[in-house]
């Protein structure tokens, strides 16, 4: 398994390409994907599949573009459906561009199969309702969306946030992951499941008390 990375739209969200043989899966096209369509044709992949992690605007401008390039469906949490009526999945505000309208399949959590390997589809709310993460054991990675960042957190301001809510999602469903598990985030630098247990500040130093309820 080979991840491509490339930072879309108004907030650098990165957009993942999973490729495996010569079948590749987008994660949150967040802007324009001529770049990501562009690394498909030179690299002769197809692309099967576009995941959300979750439906705040800057994850999912490219959805439509992408999907209609390349007649991959889309697939998120229908836990996030609310957000599409607001500006948050919507856009449109502050001089951000307006999200494209989109149709998706529901996904739920559990163990499906994606370019050929297993992946687990964690619920991970927290930064929103229906946030997931999207963990490939073989891979040794998981892709998290705005749940964690390198030494940080998502934010929990937001409609639907909850700072304890998604401290829990962190330690509960992906501290409990490899310690040697990567970690893709929305935005940033990758990291590690080892890493941010023994140093991010918002979610227990030194690994001591992960699942307290702080």
């Amino acid at each position: 398994m080979h991840v491509a990375i490339f930072p879309l739209g108004p907030l650098e969200t990165n957009c993942y390409l999973a490729v495996n043989g010569a079948s590749a899966l987008a994660i949150d096209p967040g802007g324009e994907p001529a770049r990501v369509l562009n690394y498909l044709k030179d690299k002769g992949l197809t692309l099967t599949r576009i995941l959300n992690t979750h439906f705040h605007f800057d994850h999912i401008l490219g959805n439509a573009a992408l999907s209609r390039a390349t007649g991959a469906p889309i697939a998120a949490s229908p836990g996030d459906t609310e957000l599409l009526a607001t500006e948050l999945g919507r856009g449109g505000f502050s001089g951000f561009p307006a999200t494209p309208d989109f149709a998706f399949e529901p996904l739920a959590a559990g163990e499906i199969t994606l370019i050929g390997l297993t992946c687990r589809v964690l619920e991970t709310p927290g930064h929103s309702q229906g946030s997931l993460s999207f963990y490939f054991p073989d891979g040794g990675c998981v892709f998290v969306g705005d749940l964690i960042f390198y030494r940080s957190v998502g934010r929990t301001d937001f409609p639907g946030g909850d700072m304890g809510q998604l401290k829990r999602s962190a330690r509960e469903m992906i501290f409990s992951l490899p310690e040697a598990t990567i970690i893709y985030p929305g935005h940033g630098p990758a990291t590690t499941v080892g890493d941010e247990k023994l140093h991010n500040p918002f979610l227990a130093p030194a690994g001591q008390g992960f699942l307290e309820d702080d």
